[in-house]
């Protein structure tokens, strides 16, 4: 069985500031590095022991998160930059699993909450708003591929359950606002990680991949540049992949 692992890093248990964690200037980045490369093993190994044979994990932090030397080694590491849809990803994989997300931009209780940037209003699918987890299932949907465990804060899991009632969730921090939260311990969540990806992947038969029909329109809204209103980007056409490089280009 062949999965996919798709990681960001805002999601993650003990990434706590966009300031210090999430960017190379961040004081903190290199545990934000760590804190998410062992979020990742965690799910691997609990892939593993639940019949994955090969598992390839992106790392899909616009600046790197993935530490190579601390990566689980039964894992293929997908990194580097330019990097675009799909990612890597295609149909000879059985399913997708989504470790370190954060909820959508606006979102009240979204811990580190945004879409693709900081600056973005909101982001459309066809008329649905969605983040970049809405995004994430899209794309695999394209390929046939379910999307089966969704690991972030606990707005980012309420999110992911409303698109896949099925999937399964950990949520490793409540957020109180966008920059504070409740966080498990890292060794908790991890430990939570590794037990529900297991569970995911032994139900991977109850879950459907998340499919929308062509034709597609993603509408990306953000501040005008003078901050006096907003600009709206509208990208159409049959093709789902081309849709999000462009919207993203």
């Amino acid at each position: 069985m062949k999965v996919y692992v798709l990681t960001d890093m805002e999601g993650v248990a003990g990434v706590i500031s966009f300031d210090d964690y999430v960017g190379p200037e961040g004081r903190y980045y290199e545990t934000g590095r760590e804190l998410t490369t062992l979020e990742a093993s965690a799910a691997v190994q609990g892939l593993l022991d639940g019949g994955a044979t090969e598992i390839h994990v992106l790392d899909g932090h616009g600046p790197g998160a993935i530490r190579p030397d601390m990566l689980h080694p039964a894992a293929k590491l997908i990194a580097g930059r330019p990097l675009t849809y799909p990612f890597g990803l295609d149909s000879t994989f059985d399913a997708m699993v989504i470790v370190g997300q954060h909820s959508k931009a606006g979102t009240p209780t979204g811990h580190l909450c945004h879409t693709g940037d900081r600056l973005q209003i909101d982001c459309t699918l066809n008329g649905r708003s969605v983040g970049e987890l809405g995004l994430n299932v899209a794309f695999a949907g394209y390929f046939g591929v379910p999307c089966i465990l969704v690991t972030g804060d606990q707005a980012c899991c309420d999110e992911a359950r409303a698109l896949l009632p099925q999937v399964e969730t950990v949520a490793v921090k409540r957020g109180l606002s966008q920059g504070a939260a409740i966080h498990l311990h890292p060794d908790r969540a991890r430990a939570l990680i590794r037990d529900r990806a297991w569970q995911a992947i032994s139900r991977i038969g109850d879950m459907a991949p998340f499919q929308v029909e062509p034709p597609y329109e993603v509408v990306s809204v953000r501040p005008s540049p003078d901050g006096t209103d907003v600009v709206r980007k509208v990208v159409a056409g049959d093709d789902l992949l081309e849709v999000l490089r462009q919207i993203w280009g």
